[in-house]
């Protein structure tokens, strides 16, 4: 069976599983448990999450010790608290201990202060001391999302004694990709990625084959900063240090994958004014009350609009067509916009977009506004000089929309740099605010030349 097929299939099977156990009046049966504890962890956080709320702890309550760690972290925090909550306190302690330092931490993080507390207790004392210390770094920084277990290897050792000391150490991390050399104060000096060294004859010395000056990471650095670094340098893990530049830990590239996963799923969420942290499985009462506020101001900028019209309440009654044609000139500058807009956080959020050339970025989508709405206003004019049977309306409405695409060309991209440089993040507030400038600017100017022309 082909690959595509066989998860088509998996998939299909899972959806199946959850409608059965999504039935509060039925019981699972032992092949509903058996499916479940044979998935991989992250299907089966996967089903734990798209299931109602008392089914998913149903199910959380029959898996008991056959719920994999992993499962866990792969949770999203609304869930992870409620799944937690259903769990055996020991229970929870021994899968927390099993993960990862930054896996334990993200389930640490999501529990109130009390569970936190007691949940740290009852952890092994290294695993616990391991994520008590990364719980003390910034959310959004390296510490939360390095992993404490690493191998360091000096550089006057032979290959041949790195593979004894990885057969026989049992400090050595289950999964890794790279070997760090360090110095004489645990510095990263050097890296080695796990390929060459096996390819290796085992008489060669580390210092020979290691890549010096390797690419290191601090450990307050913003995790956006890591994943641009993982990104611009095609890194699979890279060392973590302190501020004494003493190695304390590794990034890997599956942490960074997680990270840019949530910054795009964020920026997105936040351009459409929909907080990060909800989804698709929130209540719809505290949907509805999250999506409140950004409706609200919303509706505060639709009536700027709105008084901008009111202005020329004279001329729409004198021309009728001009309230036809309005809504045209706002939704090609908006959708224009949101164009510039979406291109320019993007760029933002990947270093491409700096104030080494944000002139120029300017300069061309005020460029790129001026092509369209050239193009644009000859279609329009042409569109509503026939409908109307008036050539001067056709005018008017082309000198609007070639001014209006301009606009929104200009504000797309200024916008998220004004915010950016404000230390507010791009995505927050920036399609309101661009939203509101071409509709009064589309108004006005439409309205504007109108009243000047037509009357």
């Amino acid at each position: 069976m082909p690959e595509s097929q066989a998860t088509a299939t998996a998939q299909e099977q899972r959806l199946e599983l959850i409608s059965r156990l999504a039935d509060a009046g039925t019981e699972p049966s032992a092949a509903d448990l058996g499916q479940l504890r044979a998935s991989h962890p992250a299907d089966l956080a996967d089903i734990i999450e798209q299931l109602p709320s008392e089914p998913r702890l149903r199910a959380v309550h029959l898996l008991g010790e056959d719920l994999p760690a992993d499962s866990l972290a792969s949770l999203s925090r609304r869930v992870l608290d409620q799944v937690a909550s259903a769990i055996d306190p020991g229970l929870l302690a021994r899968l927390t201990g099993e993960l990862e330092t930054d896996d334990a931490a993200y389930v640490l993080e999501c529990l109130d202060e009390t569970r936190r507390a007691r949940l740290l207790k009852e952890m092994p004392a290294s695993e616990a001391e391991l994520a008590r210390q990364a719980l003390e770094f910034q959310a959004d920084s390296a510490g939360r999302i390095m992993q404490r277990d690493y191998v360091a290897i000096p550089s006057y050792w032979t290959i041949g004694q790195v593979i004894d000391h990885l057969r026989d150490s049992p400090d050595v991390p289950d999964e890794f990709y790279a070997l760090f050399v360090v110095g004489a104060r645990h510095t990263p000096v050097g890296t080695i990625p796990l390929h060459r060294a096996m390819r290796t004859h085992r008489d060669v010395r580390v210092a020979d084959i290691m890549t010096r000056d390797p690419k290191v990471v601090q450990v307050n650095a913003d995790r956006e900063d890591v994943a641009f670094v993982f990104d611009q340098y095609e890194l699979t893990s890279a060392p973590v240090v302190d501020a004494q530049n003493r190695l304390i830990g590794m990034v890997t590239v599956d942490d960074v994958v997680d990270v840019i996963q949530e910054e795009a799923s964020e920026d997105m969420m936040r351009l459409a004014g929909v907080g990060p942290e909800h989804d698709i499985y929130t209540a719809a009462v505290q949907t509805a009350r999250n999506r409140f506020n950004w409706l609200l101001i919303n509706l505060f900028t639709a009536f700027l609009a709105s008084a901008a019209i009111a202005v020329f309440a004279s001329t729409i009654e004198q021309v009728v067509a001009l309230a036809v044609l309005m809504p045209i000139v706002a939704s090609m500058g908006g959708n224009a916009g949101m164009q510039t807009l979406t291109v320019a956080v993007r760029a933002i959020a990947t270093r491409e977009l700096t104030p080494a050339n944000a002139a120029r970025v300017l300069g061309k989508e005020v460029l790129v506004g001026l092509c369209n709405g050239v193009a644009f206003a000859v279609l329009t004019g042409l569109g509503a000089g026939l409908w109307f049977s008036s050539v001067p309306i056709g005018l008017v409405i082309g000198a609007a929309m070639i001014f209006n695409m301009v606009v929104a060309g200009l504000f797309g991209a200024l916008v998220p740099m004004m915010l950016e440089r404000a230390r507010v993040d791009p995505a927050h507030g920036a399609a309101v605010i661009l939203t509101t400038v071409t509709d009064v600017v589309g108004f006005f100017a439409f309205l504007g030349l109108a009243q000047l022309t037509l009357l």
